[in-house]
């Protein structure tokens, strides 16, 4: 049976290189709201010789996240699904920005899960950002709620991010919003197991991608050039590691994240270490 990898995010930077991956040998369903830049993508990958299926559909919306997994699973078995679809601080307001980064990443996956056969994997994009929000002010006890309730879950969220003034409430609505993508890939590791399916999250850094480019000006900029490979990383190079985590050759990869940032996290937390030992 023809293996079929769904990507959401599709038509951006990160989903249409990995499509160039993993389209080498499967059958590739893109996933994303704008049908002019599915069309652009399609006609990308078509010139590489990849056939590619593109379904116009909005993740926060559960019934067109189904009708995806419908459309997957008429081509063959859905064996992959990377969710690269998600929004940044600059292109939305604080409940634009959780809502679409949350409820996407659940439909996602739920969808994915109720039809998913063993040897199956998901990956989700996270971000670099879930890991520098300090996590006593992350309201990880209230993660569970996306399960149970989606309009309080929301509510617990937005609540959260009420404290942060409003020029910063997008930023911090976003790192949360990743946090708990992070969590929710380690969280429902052991369900997804039972199905003998394996999820993992991973987090890019600063990645040369229109969405990326975005926040330059809000401080990604600066941070790319204090990082410990000071320059931007390529969408090709985290389609790389997605494409990975998908394959079968991850197979005993599941549960976890993947900080691939080129050592942002790595140099700020040295250099707030050195601080603190020198007063």
């Amino acid at each position: 049976m023809t293996r079929v990898t769904v990507i959401t995010g599709g038509a951006g930077g990160m989903g249409l290189a990995t499509a160039k991956v993993v389209g080498q040998d499967q059958a590739v369903v893109l996933c994303d709201v704008r049908q002019d830049r599915l069309d652009a993508a399609a006609a990308a990958l078509s010139d590489l010789g990849i056939a590619a299926t593109s379904v116009n559909a909005d993740v926060t919306d559960r019934e067109a996240v189904d009708r995806l997994f419908e459309t997957a699973s008429g081509l063959g078995a859905v064996t992959a699904v990377v969710h690269a679809a998600g929004v940044s601080p600059s292109m939305g307001d604080a409940d634009y920005v959780m809502r679409t980064n949350t409820l996407g990443t659940l439909h996602v996956n739920e969808a994915f899960f109720a039809t998913a056969g063993e040897g199956a994997a998901i990956v989700n994009v996270a971000s670099m950002a879930a890991h520098l929000v300090p996590e006593e002010i992350i309201p990880t006890q209230h993660f569970p709620l996306a399960l149970q309730d989606e309009d309080r879950f929301l509510a617990e969220m937005l609540t959260a991010c009420g404290f942060a003034p409003e020029e910063m409430r997008s930023g911090f609505a976003y790192a949360i919003s990743k946090a708990f993508v992070k969590w929710y890939s380690s969280s429902q590791a052991e369900r997804f197991n039972g199905r003998g399916v394996r999820i993992v999250s991973v987090s890019p850094g600063s990645i040369d991608t229109e969405m990326g480019r975005l926040e330059e000006q809000a401080g990604a900029g600066a941070m790319v050039a204090d990082a410990a490979v000071p320059r931007w990383g390529k969408p090709e190079e985290m389609a790389d590691l997605l494409a990975y985590c998908v394959s079968d050759r991850a197979g005993y990869l599941t549960g976890t994240d993947i900080l691939n940032d080129g050592g942002v996290v790595a140099s700020m937390r040295e250099r707030a270490r050195l601080a603190a030992a020198n007063g």
